[in-house]
């Protein structure tokens, strides 16, 4: 009879979302017997194939870094209850421990001598924050207790590649510097990191020690990774744009089965690149582009057909025919142009501040020449905030650094993006950051 379920159970197991684990009877939240949460009951779960693969993932989902040791029930003692859980056969990349298989939810032949327990080293671990999946985000690392994050002096791709690592997140694909995932809180735990790129763990690079910087949060360093491949019934793949002038316009491609292809232009609207856009954190879509617009693309052909109502968080979650399903060549590759990330810096509230642009994968600020109130309406309505009360000139709100992407802007108050505006080329200006311009906004 197990024989006839088991692949039943396994193809019904993999569309459910993880649930609760803990550990019991240990020194701390990183270790202890292994318990599990299914239908408002904790259970355990039993040692048959039970092995390191499956611990990481436990301990994964608890954010405390990586299994050190696997151990039966007599060091952290016998549960009580259901056993829930028994042939647990991960492959190391889910995020949850009821995302691997299993024979099903309280199908099992042990007893709670065979519970299993697991051993997770917390110290090092890292985990991204608040980026749009939880293989992008603000890089954060744990240390005697607490968590905190890393300073962006000489941060690279090969540190980012070691944090992707890290996080099981496959190969790195950016890093991002001057809080582009947004500023922390806590303790700046690291500054001066220099990895060569083949170690295992972020701690394990040089750095200036735990806890010795000169930074502030808006330093904080981040990454984004390619993704990692789970069971899922819907896959959160990497998505970037290329061949555009900047980082938030150009042809879509997503990440699949490690491979970067293209998106078909049936049925391409502004929905999709809307989409599109939130993923990157470009802001609002301003044109859908089809027919190869920026070129065209090479490799496969992962999506077609998309057809999205705006709201999803990832183009994957959008309807679509299949991955690799298409009747398409790359002269239909789709593409996007996206308002570009705008954020204020170093004001009171999030609706004012230095006024910084995202281009180019860094942040830069706006030269002062010709900005005035038209100026900063444009800014605060592309924020969300209320109405511009103040354009505020000579870095009012602090000095930047980096470069200077705009200069002479001239809009007209009613657009909707400050790339809109009138200007001189990108990154062309006689400006210094003793000109960097500001805006307050009214708290919408």
């Amino acid at each position: 009879v197990i024989n006839v379920l088991l692949p039943i159970f396994t193809c019904l197991h993999s569309f459910l979302n993880f649930v609760a684990v803990r550990l019991v009877n240990g020194r701390g939240r990183c270790e202890g017997r292994v318990e599990i949460l299914y239908n408002d009951t904790w259970g355990t779960v039993c040692d048959d194939d039970w092995d390191i693969v499956d611990a990481n993932v436990v301990c994964r989902q608890l954010s405390c870094g990586l299994a050190l040791a696997v151990s039966g029930s007599a060091i952290f003692g016998q549960g009580t209850g259901p056993i829930l859980l028994d042939n647990v056969d991960c492959k190391g990349t889910e995020s949850g421990l009821s995302q691997c298989s299993s024979l099903g939810w309280g199908v099992h032949n042990c007893y709670h001598y065979e519970d299993v327990a697991v051993t997770c080293n917390e110290e090092g671990s890292v985990r991204l924050v608040n980026g749009p999946d939880a293989c992008q985000g603000r890089v954060e690392i744990f240390y005697k207790g607490s968590w905190g994050t890393v300073c962006d002096d000489d941060w690279g791709i090969k540190d980012a590649i070691v944090v992707c690592h890290q996080v099981g997140c496959g190969p790195a694909l950016a890093f991002t510097t001057n809080a582009f995932y947004g500023y922390g809180t806590g303790l700046i735990l690291l500054d001066n990191v220099n990895c060569d790129g083949s170690e295992s763990f972020l701690a394990s690079c040089y750095s200036l020690g735990w806890a010795i910087h000169n930074c502030g949060h808006h330093e904080d360093a981040g990454v984004v990774c390619a993704g990692m491949t789970t069971n899922s019934s819907q896959d959160t793949s990497s998505i970037r744009v290329v061949n555009g002038n900047s980082s938030c316009q150009g042809r879509v491609e997503v990440f699949y089965n490690n491979a970067w292809g293209t998106v078909c232009d049936d049925d391409w609207d502004m929905f999709n690149a809307k989409v599109v856009c939130k993923q990157l954190g470009c802001g609002s879509a301003i044109e859908a582009k089809v027919l190869g617009y920026f070129g065209y693309g090479s490799g496969p052909i992962l999506l077609d057909n998309v057809d999205c109502d705006g709201s999803e968080p990832f183009l994957s979650d959008c309807f679509h025919l299949g991955w690799g399903q298409h009747n398409c060549g790359h002269h239909e590759d789709a593409g996007v142009i996206c308002g570009g990330a705008v954020r204020l810096v170093n004001g009171r509230h999030r609706c004012e501040g230095r006024v910084e642009l995202y281009l180019e994968k860094q942040w830069g600020t706006v030269c002062d020449d010709a900005w005035d109130l038209k100026d900063a309406r444009v800014v605060c309505r592309q924020m969300g905030c209320g109405n511009a009360t103040a354009a505020q000139e000579e870095a009012y709100f602090g000095r930047g650094t980096g470069i200077i992407l705009l200069d002479n802007l001239k809009c007209r108050g009613n657009e909707t993006y400050l790339q809109q505006c009138s200007h001189i080329r990108w990154d062309v200006h006689n400006c210094d950051h003793s000109e960097d311009a500001g805006v307050t906004c009214a708290l919408s």
